[in-house]
């Protein structure tokens, strides 16, 4: 969210951002949404994946920021909030308590730290989402402390409703942390922490949550960007005692190569492990979900805040995740999409 720029007025700055899509899943899913995903999640059809108006105010000591957001990441991402909560991308304000000191105290609903993607596509390699932030939060709702601790580092802690809530589902409040090091203007290495207690209505029997995860953002400036993360959690879970313990956890690679000052391209690895299918339940009777993508993408850029994107994924599981066309359970497919973003 902070790479956004906009209109700047005053203290105000004002931007908008619209990501529109058209994408096909061989596998022809009878309802339309694509399997495992909530970016750019529908079959056949064009529409908006994320459309939202940034405004920001900034002073010396308060800053604040509203983000509504709409599209199909939206309905998708966000369908257990309540109410008008859905529609928040991000909503926070935000106090520098020493005049001296650069410590920001922020509240509200707040951009993720965790994996190296966020919805935003426009400031990612390729245009469909890794796995590894879709079954991450995309925001998180609480407080955060930032503080530098040099030059080069700044350290985060958040205090938090929970994994992805804006409305907190039980008693307990959860805690992450953020370690940035910018060693130079090419490279950016984060380390993050989450653990919390898990359980509500719907998975009653979850209990604490430990989760881990490291990314790596390079770019020369020139020819090349690339961009790796890694992560393992941990679940506690309370089944007719004893407690047990399920891990998952997942790795990407993305690298862009840049042609011209317009074209680009992108490519991607990954592989996401959930043998207890904490996170993903599969769509079949599939006992887990064990994946390997990869995937292309074409970037085109006419204009600084114009871009246009063909991208073809292919994915191949361990055992029969996926239904093809026919509704018979296959263990790979393949999605190709086309996308045009606007932004100012």
């Amino acid at each position: 969210m902070d790479t956004t720029s906009g209109e700047k007025i005053g203290n105000l700055t004002f931007g908008a951002y619209i990501d529109s899509y058209y994408g096909y899943d061989f596998s022809r899913p009878v309802e339309g949404n694509v399997p495992y995903f909530v970016s750019m999640n529908r079959h056949n059809e064009a529409t908006i994946n994320l459309a939202f108006v940034d405004i920001r105010y900034q002073s010396d000591r308060i800053r604040g920021r509203f983000v509504p957001g709409f599209g199909t990441f939206i309905n998708a991402n966000n369908a257990a909030e309540p109410g008008t909560l859905k529609n928040i991308l991000e909503g926070s304000i935000g106090y520098k308590p020493f005049k001296k000191k650069d410590i920001w105290i922020d509240f509200g609903v707040l951009g993720s730290p965790y994996t190296n993607e966020s919805a935003i596509s426009r400031d990612h390699l390729m245009y469909t989402r890794s796995f590894a932030p879709e079954y991450v939060p995309y925001y998180v709702t609480g407080g955060k402390v930032t503080v530098p601790l040099n030059s080069k580092v700044t350290a985060y802690l958040y205090l938090l409703n929970g994994w992805q809530q804006t409305q907190d589902l039980n008693s307990g409040k959860s805690l992450g942390t953020q370690l940035e090091y910018r060693p130079n203007d090419k490279n950016l290495f984060n380390w993050n922490t989450y653990i919390g207690d898990e359980r509500s209505e719907i998975n009653p029997d979850n209990r604490m949550r430990y989760f881990t995860d490291v990314y790596w953002i390079y770019n020369d400036g020139a020819k090349w960007s690339f961009t790796s993360s890694a992560y393992v959690g941990l679940q506690k879970t309370f089944q007719n005692r004893p407690t047990s313990s399920s891990l998952w956890w997942q790795y990407n690679f993305i690298a862009r190569h840049t042609f011209t000052d317009q074209i680009s391209l992108s490519g991607r690895v990954e592989y996401f492990s959930d043998p207890n299918a904490i996170q993903i339940t599969p769509i079949t009777s599939a006992a887990e979900f064990q994946t390997f993508s990869t995937g292309l993408t074409l970037n085109v850029t006419p204009a600084s805040n114009l871009m246009f994107r063909f991208e073809g994924r292919y994915f191949l599981s361990q055992q029969d995740v996926f239904f093809d066309a026919s509704e018979n359970t296959v263990n790979s497919k393949v999605w190709l999409i086309s996308n045009v973003t606007f932004s100012f």
